[in-house]
């Protein structure tokens, strides 16, 4: 196995020329860029995913269903920023827990964390091979799936600005039908001959606090990607000061188009026990808006949706992947950056060939993986936040208290919220998964008698 030494420790300049192209990658995202990245990967139109479902279980009450969800990841997305601003390494959560906690529930919290980030890109490439296959019903689905894992490996291979450039594509479009179908609803609001409450998508007959609570945390599934910003930080300059405000950004922009998409959508479609398929649900909301042009459009966009979530979402497990190689919890030829673009290109070849389980799984199984690892990384973060800076740092003080500790306390209490709303397969696949991690650690450590190779950094 191949060791990566750290620049002080080369001989000569050449040999530290070379060290430093294996592990520093390129900066070329700002803030924008950032931005773009996490937006891509939540998906504007995210919020048609489980619509049908979510309305259902509020009784038509999913815009404040989504008022409580935003609020709640408000609360992580800070912890996020703060560990950020202490740590800014590549590796995330893995990164952050392994410097809060030690070196073994590092590795657990990263190995978990890959049950959210590894899977995400096969979210993606199923629900574009389902869509597209409604279409193109003579293209078998298998080619959409391969052609778009084959296009998204190509573009992540020629670098992070690549992606950047497409991104700008495919959000501003999510973005143009946002305005069109928020500008049809309210023609269509307009020329209806009773008076409409602006308030009754929020609160109206069959409210009811426990089922609301319970759709919303169904609905953080939608705002999964603010945190892969996190991952980022080796390629963006001034990362403690602008990670952070992506992050938050992205959260708040994000949650803000969910609720006002889902508020207009409640608006024109109140009839929510009507839903023929709760599944298709979104697609007798836009028949309704704007016919079958409008079905076609939203239909394409939220393909291109798709494309860009998965684009962004092998870049981010890429860099985790990275991270967990430098360190050498995982073998080290993925911890090495290639070409002159410096991308981890054995970590992105193995996440495309990994998404070739997407030729074989259900959307039901993938979404459940999804959602144990989200969780996990989530509530990993809030405690780190706790454990860097009110025990390792020792900030004292009410203020310290109420932005290191009662903030992130507040948001490990909203993800533990969120893990009521699990299923039962979801606890089976990601107990599962972190027993598999247990036993990579016990091999690694040699039953614990052996340290975790140290945490290495770029400097």
């Amino acid at each position: 196995m191949n060791t990566i030494t750290s620049v002080a420790e080369t001989p000569s300049h050449h040999t530290s020329t070379k060290a430093a192209s294996t592990r520093r990658f390129r900066q070329p995202l700002g803030l924008v860029g950032l931005v773009l990245f996490g937006l891509a990967y939540m998906v504007p139109l995210a919020v048609f995913t489980t619509y049908g479902l979510v309305t259902q279980m509020t009784k038509g009450h999913l815009p404040t269903a989504y008022m409580l969800t935003l609020a709640a990841m408000l609360l992580t997305a800070y912890s996020y920023g703060r560990m950020v601003q202490a740590h800014t390494f590549s590796g995330s959560v893995y990164s952050y827990t392994r410097k809060a906690f030690g070196a073994y529930f590092g590795f657990i919290a990263g190995w978990t964390l890959l049950l959210d980030y590894i899977f995400l890109p096969l979210l993606s490439y199923l629900l574009i091979g389902i869509y597209m296959s409604e279409y193109f019903p003579a293209v078998p689905t298998f080619v959409w799936v391969l052609g778009s894992i084959a296009l998204v490996t190509t573009l992540n291979l020629v670098g992070i600005e690549s992606i950047t450039r497409v991104n700008w594509i495919l959000i501003v479009a999510q973005l143009v039908f946002i305005v069109v179908f928020v500008a049809l609803s309210v023609h269509n609001l307009s020329g209806q001959p009773a008076p409409v409450s602006l308030l009754a998508p929020f609160h109206h007959e069959g409210f009811s606090a426990p089922l609301i609570m319970a759709g919303a945390a169904v609905l953080c599934l939608s705002f999964l990607g603010f945190d892969a910003v996190s991952t980022m930080a080796e390629e963006t300059p001034n990362p403690r000061r602008t990670i952070p405000l992506a992050i938050m950004v992205v959260s708040l922009f994000g949650g803000l188009l969910f609720l006002l998409v889902s508020y207009f959508a409640q608006m024109v479609f109140p009839e929510w026990n009507t839903f023929a398929d709760p599944d298709s649900a979104s697609v007798d909301v836009m028949r309704r808006v704007g016919g079958e042009v409008l079905v076609t459009a939203f239909t394409a966009t939220y393909v291109a949706g798709c494309f860009a979530s998965a684009m962004v979402s092998q870049a981010s497990v890429s860099r985790v992947l990275f991270a967990m190689g430098r360190d050498g919890a995982l073998p080290r030829v993925l911890g090495k950056l290639v070409t002159t673009k410096r991308v981890p290109a054995t970590a992105i070849v193995l996440v495309s060939l990994f998404s070739l389980i997407a030729l074989f799984i259900t959307l039901d199984t993938v979404a459940n993986m999804i959602s144990f690892g989200a969780l996990f990384a989530f509530s990993a973060v809030n405690l780190a936040v706790i454990k860097h800076y009110v025990v390792d740092q020792q900030l004292r003080g009410t203020r310290n208290y109420l932005l290191y500790a009662a903030l992130p306390a507040l948001g490990f209490l909203s993800t533990v919220w969120l893990w009521t709303s699990l299923s039962s397969l979801s606890f089976t696949i990601g107990l599962c998964w972190m027993g598999v991690g247990l036993i990579c650690l016990l091999g690694i450590t040699r039953g614990l008698r052996v340290k975790m190779p140290e945490l290495q950094i770029a400097e």
